[in-house]
């Protein structure tokens, strides 16, 4: 066991009295030291390995404090060496500068003040009272990583970096040749687990000792109602395993999805962004106990491209339930049309989504082939680059890459209800009749 964390657990042994009485001797200085000694705070999964290493991989769950851990090893060696020459790359100069820099678990916070670098935005350098610097770099222009030279590195959420042009392994090659500087180059990447090229190449490089971790190992230092959100929103889902747990999720082979292409083809944002039309596709329930009712909001945006808003779908709902969660999505999107599959009684269908919203436009389409086949087409629209998703959506994502060519579903429940929506609301708006569905207008 490291020393700091056994000091930290012999603190936390103490009666409260004793432990009380060893803080209230301590001098206001001491108690200032105390609250940033990072050896006694740290948990296991923060700390370097020991000895001599080149490469150190930190793939954890959100929260862990994978931040802080890259930020504590650059300030570590700031401090120990006058010529340590230091690469900060984030996903962009902004994330860098945001995160790395000035962020809570940040370079700038965590410093002491008598060892705090200076920060120079202009130039994006930090340098140490003892001659120590450090220099920002985005990961989306590897050309300017192409040059410079370096002792160390600390590369985070490499797991996000841009895949386009091949951009994420070429910025990691050129920091990579560009660590020559020093007795022992080293190099820190930190990451929420991404199952893109970098993060599986590194994972697969002896050169590297791999720290992995999930949310609740740090959960002393986390807000009780965040450690709760999340897992009433996200527990049994393969993104809680992914973002909480920090299990890389591998791709199932025959899949119409990729979950290194939905992370591709994901958009921060589609507010500026005119909207041509917005409709939402719904893949009605056999029953009241059947699957859940998929409800997907999607939009067509200018060039022949679309974007996946919301996903909007319910479990267990009566038909007015999940019809009166059609009519909220509608409303809420300002839709155009509700697109909804009528093979499970199209009477009902209608019926259903009228007694919801009486003005609400519906189209209704029958199904002459399977899920896996009616996706075949709209997943080819994704690896054109014709579709976005403007947020995360766990669930619905979690079915996409669960659909198989040829038929087979290997996803989270009994069916593909969510991606199903998704498909007949990206066919209505990108494919229309190509697909050649049996359509009824109501």
């Amino acid at each position: 066991m490291r020393g700091g964390v056994a000091r930290r657990l012999w603190l936390e042994s103490l009666p409260p009295g004793e432990r009380r009485t060893l803080l209230e001797a301590m001098s206001e200085r001491q108690l200032r030291a105390f609250d940033r000694h990072w050896l006694l705070w740290a948990h296991a999964g923060q700390l370097p390995p020991p000895g001599e290493w080149f490469g150190w991989l930190v793939m954890a769950g959100r929260g862990f404090g994978k931040t802080r851990a890259g930020a504590e090893w650059v300030r570590a060696v700031a401090e120990s060496d006058p010529a340590a020459r230091i690469a900060l790359v984030g996903a962009s100069l902004d994330e860098a500068r945001a995160v790395m820099v000035e962020g809570d678990s940040g370079l700038l916070a965590i410093a002491s003040p008598r060892r705090r670098p200076a920060y120079e935005p202009s130039r994006r350098l930090l340098r140490w009272p003892n001659g120590a610097q450090a220099r920002l770099y985005s990961a989306a222009e590897p050309e300017s990583l192409r040059g410079p030279q370096h002792s160390h590195a600390w590369c985070d959420e490499i797991g996000k970096w841009n895949l386009a042009a091949d951009r994420a392994v070429r910025a990691w090659d050129n920091l990579v040749l560009g660590l020559r500087l020093g007795r022992l180059p080293q190099v820190a990447a930190t990451t929420t687990p991404r199952a893109v090229p970098l993060v599986q190449r590194l994972l697969a490089d002896a050169d590297f000792t791999v720290t992995r971790g999930a949310t609740g190992e740090n959960a002393r230092n986390l807000p009780p109602t965040f450690i709760a959100a999340v897992e009433r929103r996200f527990a049994g889902s393969q993104f809680g395993r992914q973002e909480l747990g920090g299990e890389l999720l591998t791709e199932i082979e025959g899949a119409l999805w990729r979950r290194a292409l939905l992370e591709r083809v994901r958009a921060a944002a589609v507010d500026e962004v005119e909207f041509v039309r917005v409709v939402v596709g719904v893949d009605p329930p056999a029953g009241t106990r059947g699957d859940a009712c998929g409800i997907v909001v999607a939009a067509e945006l200018p060039g022949g491209h679309a974007a996946v808003l919301a996903d909007c779908s319910v479990a267990g709902a009566s038909p007015e339930g999940w019809a009166r969660a059609v009519a909220e999505a509608a409303h809420a999107w300002h839709a155009d049309r509700v697109v909804a599959e009528a093979n499970q009684g199209g009477a009902m269908v209608a019926s259903v989504l009228r007694a919801a919203d009486v003005a609400l436009p519906v189209k209704l389409v029958h199904a002459t082939r399977g899920k896996a086949a009616r996706a075949e087409p709209v997943a080819a629209l994704y690896e054109a680059g014709r579709v976005r998703h403007a947020g995360m959506f766990a669930k619905l994502e979690d079915e996409m890459c669960g659909l198989l060519a040829g038929g087979r579903y290997e996803g989270p429940g009994r069916s593909p209800d969510r991606a199903d929506a998704l498909v007949w609301a990206l066919t209505e708006l990108l494919l229309g009749r190509r697909v050649r569905p049996r359509i009824s207008v109501i």
